[in-house]
């Protein structure tokens, strides 16, 4: 028997089961894909991250149907206010004294303020506030809050007992008439200020007046 034969036989045998061996080991992942001689290499992939959102502070919003306060403005003081001269209007009481008055009240200061209410009114004293004769008053419509702009005027007027007959005239009650050349009227909260009329004295009867509530609307 030839040994030397069955010796290469065996051989060859044993380097094809190496061969088969290696082939197998080179493949990636233990894959039997056809050998590229290299190593496939591994690329890592990024880790997504979540996506955040900044919290947004949102500015309070007032309540539906609410409004901003608005700052009310002052009452008008002594300094703010300039009287006008009193004139006649053309609705007064049939006679020859004064019979009726229009006074207004001008705010000259540089800011709105606010008057209310109703004038005292009395005679001018001769040389003295203490000789001043208070008129009677008889208030006539409601007092409510008159706002005055720079510039602007409220608004009395003033009705007297009417004086009848001619010169010096006569009271129908028998009392004898009242002439003062200035009358002082006394605003609420705004001081005392003094008028003339632009066109004689204020002649009356009584001492009494009735007197409008100061009002934005000029009196008839």
């Amino acid at each position: 028997m030839d040994y030397s034969n069955v010796r290469r036989a065996m051989t060859v045998a044993a380097t094809a089961v190496v061969a088969g061996v290696l082939v197998v080991g080179c493949e990636p992942g233990g894959g039997k894909g056809p050998d590229t001689g290299a190593a496939s290499p591994v690329i890592p992939t990024a880790k997504a991250t979540p996506h955040t959102t900044e919290p947004t502070t949102k500015a309070p919003t007032a309540p539906v149907g609410t409004a901003k306060p608005k700052h009310a403005a002052p009452k008008c003081g002594i300094s703010d206010l300039k009287v006008t001269p009193a004139h006649q209007p053309a609705k007064h009481p049939e006679g020859t004294g004064t019979g009726a008055a229009v006074v207004g009240f001008a705010n000259t200061s540089a800011h709105p303020c606010t008057v209310k209410g109703f004038v005292t009114v009395a005679g001018a004293g001769n040389g003295s506030p203490d000789h001043n004769v208070p008129l009677t008053a008889t208030h006539i419509g409601t007092a409510s809050t008159v706002t005055l702009a720079p510039g602007a005027h409220a608004w009395t007027k003033l009705t007297f007992v009417q004086v009848q007959g001619e010169a010096d005239g006569y009271c129908v009650s028998g009392s004898t008439p009242h002439s003062y050349p200035t009358l002082v009227l006394g605003v609420p909260g705004a001081g005392h200020h003094q008028t003339a009329m632009d066109d004689g004295v204020f002649a009356e009867c009584e001492n009494t007046v009735k007197v409008t509530a100061l009002s934005a609307t000029k009196p008839s």
